[in-house]
């Protein structure tokens, strides 16, 4: 909460603007009711009709004020408000940046999107309902505790009484009740986003219904938590409603009193009788401070929890005509799973080398390739590029030096053109028609598509994707299945356009044993381990693994 009050304390002026504003609309508004009861006790006794005028333009005034503060108090706390979840969202975004590369390998999508926007709403109410009223309410109440003091003490004892009961005592009693349904919401959110992203699939399976169910039955928890909460809530007004109006009575038998024995005039009963009843309505809010307080709480840590994780110190890539990679004993485990991804993992590429790394499928192929980009970390062992240890390369000026090709690659709403300039911005049309037709897309630049390239078939999207990887052109090269899905004719001859791409370090992840012929080298995986690594003539003179493999596709 240290970090949100310091947000807050930085835009000190215009919470102390508000502050003021606040404190003369509360005071102002006690101020009205006071001077209206005056007025109705000084007319009773037929004053002289100028006095009767001074009071009335007094209490115009009174109102005036209160309006003009109120209105103040609002516009000017909202825009602290509004300046303070833009802080916060700048502040988590800048700090979440680095790490969104590893985020859903930790989190669930429905999990991040309610932190990234429900969690930082809830947070609007952190000034407005949690530091805003209680300083508020001390201000008012301290004032109006003075000024009932120069009447009677015992009237101003009844106040601070009242005061302390609905501000501390009420609000503390709240405090071990509340169980603000927090856990299940998030819980709902998550798999309602897993639901939409999924619905196809589940369709096709035949599991919308199950899945509906399962929602349903956290919706329902979700719903009476609700329904408990607000039910707590308006418990807690009840109490403080009902606090001050037995103030406000006990005022009224008390100051009965002391006017039958003459320790009170009772000109200024009315008056004190409207002051308990109008100052209380500013505590009133005071019960749900604890709630609000909790809520805010809850969201800032479940935000700070994504961001806690420290980031090494982190250099830029050096610069190199050539770029060699070395593993060293290599391993990788995913969170929550018994074995290994990888296991003592070791081999050297070397600059301009061009390597084939194949496998069956779950064999830890795409987990390296994801190691070798810096998309995920070494467990143990370490990956060295040029020299340089690659846990403290940039991301960033790591990437910039790569042409990467992912297994499943993401494609924007828009043109061709749009999704091929990712790759190189300030690429030519000539350049980039030069490009498709080495791809054998039969396209225009300006044909549309469709987000996640929905109108595209798998095999456009490869060789969409290929295309990226030509025209960014960068020194390494990492491929992960980017074949796959394109018939043999069209493959072999992006095959061969992939191996011309002279002193480039180019790593190919694969299942099809076809065209191997070409490589440099070439690594064989099962099991998350590296079985064999050599050439195609000295692994097929062996007759181990990848002699087995060939004869099997055979």
């Amino acid at each position: 909460m240290q970090i949100l009050l310091h947000m807050i304390w930085r835009e000190k002026r215009d919470v102390i603007l508000s502050m003021t504003a606040g404190f003369l609309s509360g005071l102002t508004a006690v101020a009205l009711f006071a001077q209206s009861g005056f007025l109705i006790s000084k007319a009773a006794l037929m004053p002289p009709f100028y006095i009767i005028l001074i009071l009335t333009a007094f209490l115009k005034l009174f109102g005036v004020v209160k309006s003009t503060s109120k209105y103040a108090e609002r516009y000017i706390s909202h825009r602290v408000t509004f300046r303070l979840l833009s802080d916060i969202r700048m502040r988590f975004f800048t700090k979440l940046e680095p790490h969104a590369n590893t985020l859903f390998s930790t989190y669930r999508s429905g999990d991040l999107l309610k932190r990234i926007t429900s969690d930082v709403e809830v947070l609007q109410n952190f000034f407005l309902r949690v530091v805003y009223p209680p300083l508020i309410t001390l201000l008012v109440f301290i004032v109006t505790i003075l000024f009932t003091l120069f009447f009677s003490g015992w009237l101003a004892f009844v106040l601070l009484l009242g005061f302390l009961l609905t501000t501390l005592v009420i609000p503390a009693a709240l405090v071990h009740k509340e169980k603000a349904p927090a856990l299940t919401k998030q819980q709902l959110t998550t798999e309602l986003t897993e639901f939409l992203y999924g619905f196809r699939d589940l369709q096709l399976h035949h599991q919308v219904q199950k899945k509906q169910q399962a929602i349903n039955s956290i919706s329902t928890a979700y719903t009476e938590e609700r329904r408990q909460e607000e039910n707590e809530k308006q418990l807690a007004h009840t109490w403080n409603q009902a606090i001050a109006l037995f103030t406000s009575l006990f005022v009224v038998l008390l100051g009965a009193y002391f006017v039958t024995n003459d320790s009170l005039d009772g000109l200024y009963l009315a008056m004190l009788i409207l002051i308990s009843l109008t100052v209380f309505e500013i505590a009133i809010p005071m019960a749900n401070v604890p709630s609000y307080l909790y809520e805010a709480r809850t969201a800032m840590n479940r935000l700070e929890e994504i961001t806690e994780v420290a980031k090494e110190r982190e250099e830029k890539l050096q610069m190199a005509a050539h770029y060699s990679f070395t593993c060293r004993h290599v391993s990788f485990f995913y969170p929550g799973m018994d074995r290994p991804a990888l296991e003592d993992v070791s081999f050297d590429l070397h600059p301009a080398e061009k390597i084939a790394i194949i496998g069956p499928s779950g064999s830890g192929k795409s987990t390296l390739f994801q190691l070798l980009i810096k998309a995920l970390q070494p467990s143990a062992g370490s990956i060295l590029i040029n020299g340089q240890d690659l846990a403290e390369v940039q991301e960033e000026s790591l990437w910039q030096k790569m042409s990467i090709q992912l297994q499943h690659n993401h494609f924007f709403s828009g043109t061709i053109r749009d999704n091929l300039q990712i790759a190189k911005q300030d690429a030519a049309d000539s350049e980039l028609a030069q490009i498709l037709a080495k791809v054998q897309i039969p396209k225009s630049l300006d044909d549309v598509v469709y987000e996640k390239g929905e109108n595209l078939s798998g095999g456009e999207k490869q060789r969409l994707a290929f295309a990226r990887v030509l025209l960014r052109d960068g020194p390494l090269w990492l491929l992960d299945e980017p074949f796959t899905s394109i018939d043999e004719r069209t493959a072999a001859k992006l095959h061969t356009q992939l191996l011309a791409a002279e002193e480039r370090t180019v790593i190919v992840i694969t299942h099809k044993l076809q065209g191997l012929e070409s490589f440099d080298r070439i690594l064989v995986m099962q099991d998350g381990r590296l079985q064999e690594n050599g050439t195609f003539e000295e692994l097929m003179a062996r007759k181990g693994l990848f002699y087995q493999m060939k004869q099997q596709q055979k």
